[in-house]
């Protein structure tokens, strides 16, 4: 320990609580630790040199350390050293040598610790000067390898040379270098300041590194949130939610209402009525609207692969994971993640994602660090969360959490009204790309698109326009525009039969020709279920349905279908 400061160690109650106590340098109680010798010969120049070239050297933070550790091993006469790093009240091994593997998943608490303890009150000589901590081979403080040196497990149980030093930067202790042998003298030639040399080294390799870390986290964060940030200007190009209807009108002072707040968020409705656009619009008007909005598709999501996709990974956690990566809500932190197609998360990652919403903490795979989140949850599905947790394929808990403020958003044959301006936007918007500006829809086209039952909704909607408008601009000369009629359109049979029978019954029945259209097609619903016997799936796949849109059309339509 040197000549000038002592320690007194406790040996009654106290000390088998592990309590240590640093008294005045004038009482010096007997059995201190050992003055260090001054007859060994400094660290020399080279040594220096390849010690800070390994710390500099363009080389991974683990394998930094892992050279730095096999320096000190070659500079001093010890069995086992380690480089302890400072992480809140523990000190967790960084890089090693001659301790049993397991160590690297071992944290030391401060406090249980008595001579980590001691080395962390970094004692000085009379001159100011930093001096390692060494202990007596007789001193009855525990060691806190015992047993871990992998040379011989039971030789920490025996006397053998210890000591340690703090790693310091601006005045801050920033972790720990310890070195242990066997021999009781084996350090009795070596000077401190071989062991702070290496001790300051290590310090500044310490801090560098976990800037450069920091700044590798910081820069890999940003990068993948910019390309989320170019994935949703992709979709706020188009997140303007069209249409007057007064279900539309709802949606809207819905999404107002629930978008400044920091509710949980469950996005209901068929295939293609625009889901992913709703969420858009929920977090453009929310308070995060400058932070991303990290979208992920639950269905395209391979069970092997989705906890880490949703929660990241450590190197070499399971095969294929050749670097860290850090999963989508790392990446939201601060925004908003968006979970498409909940419906279809695998059963196994139900509980972690369940745990993540009430707790607001993650963890990568491989890893026992935990991390905090703050992220909006907004998820959507075409599925009946209801049915599905009957069936016992969605855990009830978990609806219920993403479920605080449920928006459902209705399917298109229940707003009629908003067809021909939805049908519009489309063809300004593709006419620009085609090259057929000022084109647009006859009135055949407009009756057609209104008469059509739109199972695959907005989407669907969006791919007929289109189609016409490409069919209908074949070979007109480029900057024509062109009308579309409805023969552009090629809309089913079924459709076109309800269009002839709407305008056959269009003077003999009263009502709108919503209510016609409606009447026609529960005609049609009620004699496909007769002629299957109500095998819902058959009836569905002649109808061109999906069995779940196929009941919800039989719903509403009500007993006119039955």
């Amino acid at each position: 320990m040197g000549y000038n400061t002592h320690f007194d160690f406790n040996l009654s109650n106290q000390f088998e609580q592990n309590t240590l106590k640093l008294i005045s340098p004038t009482k010096a109680p007997p059995q201190t630790l050992l003055p260090p010798p001054f007859l060994s010969p400094m660290l020399s120049a080279q040594d220096l040199i390849a010690l800070a070239c390994d710390l500099t050297a363009d080389l991974a933070t683990e394998d930094r350390f892992s050279r730095l550790i096999a320096t000190v091993v070659r500079l001093i006469p010890c069995e086992a050293a380690a480089l302890l790093q400072r992480q809140g009240n523990a000190l967790v091994p960084i890089a090693f040598r001659g301790l049993v593997p397991d160590l690297a998943g071992r944290r030391f608490v401060l406090g249980e610790h008595p001579r980590l303890d001691l080395i962390l009150h970094h004692p000085r000589h009379a001159d100011g000067s930093l001096q390692p901590v060494r202990f007596p081979p007789d001193s009855r403080l525990p060691d806190p390898y015992d047993g871990l040196m992998s040379a011989d497990p039971h030789a920490c149980a025996r006397v053998h040379a210890c000591m340690g030093c703090p790693l310091i930067v601006d005045h801050e202790v920033i972790g720990v270098l310890t070195v242990d042998s066997r021999d009781p003298a084996a350090f009795d030639q070596l000077d401190d300041a071989t062991v702070v040399a290496c001790a300051a080294l290590a310090a500044v390799g310490m801090r560098t590194a976990s800037l450069i870390a920091a700044l590798e986290h910081t820069t890999k964060h940003q990068g993948e949130v910019l390309l989320h940030l170019v994935q949703d200007e992709r979709v706020r190009r188009g997140a303007v939610l069209l249409g007057s209807s007064p279900a539309m009108q709802h949606l809207r002072r819905e999404i107002d209402l629930v978008a400044g707040s920091t509710l949980t968020v469950l996005i209901t409705g068929e295939t293609g009525v625009g889901k992913e656009l709703v969420a858009g619009a929920i977090h453009a008007a929310s308070t995060r609207r400058d932070e991303p909005l990290v979208q992920v598709n639950c269905a395209a999501l391979p069970e092997a692969l989705a906890e880490s996709e949703l929660f990241g990974h450590l190197r070499g956690s399971f095969t294929g994971a050749v670097a860290d990566r850090a999963g989508k809500f790392e990446v939201a932190d601060g925004g908003t993640l968006f979970l498409d197609e909940i419906g279809e998360l695998p059963a196994s990652i139900q509980p972690k994602l369940l745990r993540a919403l009430q707790q607001g903490d993650i963890q990568r795979i491989g890893s026992d660090k935990i991390i905090r989140v703050d992220v909006r949850i907004v998820a959507a599905t075409n599925r009946d969360l209801v049915a599905e947790q009957i069936a016992g394929r969605f855990r009830a808990d978990l609806y219920h959490r993403l479920s605080v403020y449920p928006i459902h958003i209705p399917p298109l044959r229940e707003r009629c009204d908003d067809i021909a301006m939805l049908a519009g936007q489309v063809i300004e918007r593709e006419s620009i790309r085609l090259g057929c500006r000022g084109s647009r829809l006859d009135a055949a086209a407009r009756t057609a698109l209104l008469g059509y039952a739109w199972p695959g909704n907005v989407r669907e909607l969006e791919h007929v326009v289109t189609r016409a408008l490409l069919r209908a601009a074949g070979g007109v000369g480029h900057g024509v525009g062109v009308v579309i009629g409805a023969e552009h359109l090629a809309l089913d049979a079924t459709t076109q039969e309800a269009i002839t029978a709407s305008k056959t019954v269009a003077g003999a029945t009263g009502g709108s020709l919503r209510v016609r259209v409606d009447d026609f097609t529960a005609k049609e619903v009620h004699d496909v279920l007769v002629r299957h016997r109500r095998n819902w799936t058959s009836a569905a796949r002649e109808l061109g349905l999906t069995p779940s849109n196929l009941q919800r059309l039989t719903r509403r339509l009500g007993a006119r279908a039955e």
